[in-house]
């Protein structure tokens, strides 16, 4: 019988169920399955991803091939999507997460109110959940459980479970994770404050599923970050490139503000929104980038049907009242080499949006375009002209 652990939220699900899925194999021996935006995995096998969470069909046959297999647990990420349309239906969770809500899919929910409601959803057919209480959308949360609650956060000493002593690296984050009776110093290899609220979220649902924070933050150390999510790139340049899936206005700023705290340089944000999403995100984003960054470079992300143009018009007008200096190149791989070309010694040049998609869409149509293969293109031609 497969453990199931589920884990919604706006930002932080990948990594969180990335973290949880290779804590509890550690930990326990267990073969652990997996079911994401990035991947799907049975133990170590990895499968094709199409979305955050799949058809309900899909995560039934998903879900048999790993018992089959000998997965004693699975650890899903749970979107809002799949909660309306119904596609985690029926399935009995041991641990409800819940990390965090900000703005997004709100060309498919009518409001916040509505899109946190739904996220709450999840935590009717959960037998525990461990909710995030420093975000606001927490009691929305918590008022929809059916089932006993552990609370983690790093403002609130009254939680079960709270960071403390923390401290922000160039490549890393250290903090104390405190319980009662319990202090136990931990470090997660992936730099950000959000990464501290992903380690207690992941460190929480090991809690409820029997394994206490001294085993959970010995292991954390080791664990692996995940493609895609405050991934730094090898270059042969004198700055950093960082490759970030930040596809929200919070998640924006929590990158740019991650990047901020080790910059020996600017930080300099090249980012777009997707075409048909949202829209409302897109001058948010748009005053959060110019706001935080040295240099921002807007450009194109997916824009599916819609004209690449206008979704940067769109983006532009959340960044006319601030003066920091920016640049629209339409073109993303352009914008990138514009991007490389100028920068400068200690600089932290963000490439946000992407993040683990290897394609950009255009129409209907999927064309290859990974950003780390840009960035070692434009090495190897910088090269050639030397």
């Amino acid at each position: 019988m497969l453990t199931i652990v589920g884990v919604t939220g706006t930002n932080g699900k990948t990594t969180v169920t990335s973290l949880t899925k290779q804590i509890v194999e550690k930990c326990t021996g267990a073969k652990v399955g997996l079911i994401g935006t990035n991947r799907n995995m049975i133990g170590d096998m990895e499968l094709h991803a199409e979305r955050t969470t799949p058809e309900s069909y899909e995560i039934q046959e998903l879900l048999r091939m790993m018992a089959d297999s000998g997965c004693k647990y699975a650890v899903i990420e749970v979107s809002s999507h799949a909660l309306q349309l119904s596609r985690v239906h029926g399935i009995e969770f041991e641990v409800g997460i819940y990390t965090n809500l900000s703005p997004d899919h709100l060309d498919f929910h009518a409001s916040m109110e509505e899109y946190a409601k739904v996220k709450s959803s999840l935590f009717s057919q959960c037998r525990h959940a461990a909710i995030n209480i420093d975000d606001e959308y927490a009691n929305v949360m918590t008022s929809g459980a059916t089932c006993p609650m552990l609370t983690y956060s790093v403002k609130n000493d009254a939680a079960d479970l709270v960071g403390k002593s923390i401290k922000l690296r160039m490549d890393r984050v250290e903090f104390c994770a405190l319980t009662i009776g319990s202090l136990n110093r931990a470090v997660l290899m992936v730099p950000g404050m959000f990464s501290v609220y992903n380690a207690l979220a992941a460190m929480s649902a090991a809690m409820l599923l029997g394994i206490d924070t001294e085993r959970s933050s010995a292991v954390l150390q080791t664990c692996k970050g995940v493609k895609g999510r405050a991934e730094v790139v090898p270059t042969d340049g004198d700055f950093t490139v960082l490759i970030d899936y930040a596809h929200t206005p919070d998640a924006l700023q929590n990158i740019i503000q991650a990047a901020r705290g080790f910059a020996k340089g600017r930080v300099v944000t090249l980012f777009g929104c997707g075409g048909d999403r949202d829209t409302e995100k897109r001058p948010l984003m748009g005053a959060i980038a110019v706001k935080l960054s040295d240099l921002v470079v807007v450009t194109s992300d997916n824009p599916r049907t819609e004209a690449p143009k206008e979704i940067i018009d769109d983006i532009v007008t959340g960044m006319k009242d601030i003066k920091s200096p920016n640049r629209v190149i339409e073109n993303r791989r352009e914008a990138i080499f514009w991007a490389l070309e100028n920068a400068q010694p200690g600089d932290v040049l963000l490439l946000a949006g992407k993040g683990h998609e290897t394609y950009q869409i255009f129409g209907k149509e999927k064309t290859h375009f990974d950003e780390r293969e840009v960035v070692a293109e434009y090495f190897k031609s910088a090269k050639c002209r030397v």
